[in-house]
């Protein structure tokens, strides 16, 4: 006797091409890890640099910032279930004071792989406290975060900061509907 099943044919093809696809991130992911300290310190840093020069009113966010969190690169994928990661390097006073991950797991109408970089410019000591404080940093909790698009980054001016965290994506290559931070967990690691 065959059983009816709940969820019709096609959803169920869809539910298993995007466990497939959030199996295939997590085996990718370790590719957007970098192979050391010396070599992600070198990427934050490059990758910082040309969003400086693609974006020049960030630097007024980076002037007055008190630190930055850098990822040059995050991975994400999803068919429905989609999964990102990717490693960072806080750069305080122009120099690396210590390395994160950012990861996130998320449900919904979603679709692509897409590869990006983000700046979080942390304004104040308080906001920086509670990153180096909180046992993994759930975006969205937490210090007050704007994210920057380019219709707001035009008005940037060092009046008009006001908030204590700025998140910046850049460097976008690929498709992907849905890219957002809310939800994304950022932990403190220790590179090779």
């Amino acid at each position: 006797m065959r059983r009816a099943s709940v969820l019709p044919m096609n959803i169920r093809g869809w539910l298993w091409a995007s466990l497939f696809l959030w199996v295939a991130c997590f085996l990718l992911a370790p590719q957007a890890r970098a192979e050391s300290a010396a070599e992600l310190r070198r990427q934050a840093q490059g990758a910082l640099d040309r969003l400086y020069q693609q974006e020049p009113k960030t630097r007024v966010l980076g002037n007055k910032a008190v630190g930055v969190l850098v990822f040059p690169r995050i991975l994400k994928g999803g068919l429905l279930v989609g999964a990102e990661t990717g490693d960072g390097a806080l750069i305080r006073g122009g120099k690396v004071q210590a390395y994160y991950n950012i990861s996130a797991v998320s449900f919904g109408l979603q679709a692509g792989a897409q590869e990006f970089s983000y700046a979080l410019f942390f304004m104040n000591e308080p906001a920086m406290r509670y990153l180096d404080q909180s046992d993994g940093w759930s975006l969205g909790a937490g210090p007050s975060l704007v994210v920057v698009d380019d219709s707001y980054a035009a008005s940037i001016t060092t009046t008009t900061l006001s908030q204590d965290v700025y998140a910046v994506p850049f460097g976008g290559q690929g498709l992907m509907a849905g890219m957002g931070l809310e939800g994304s967990k950022i932990t403190r690691t220790q590179p090779d």
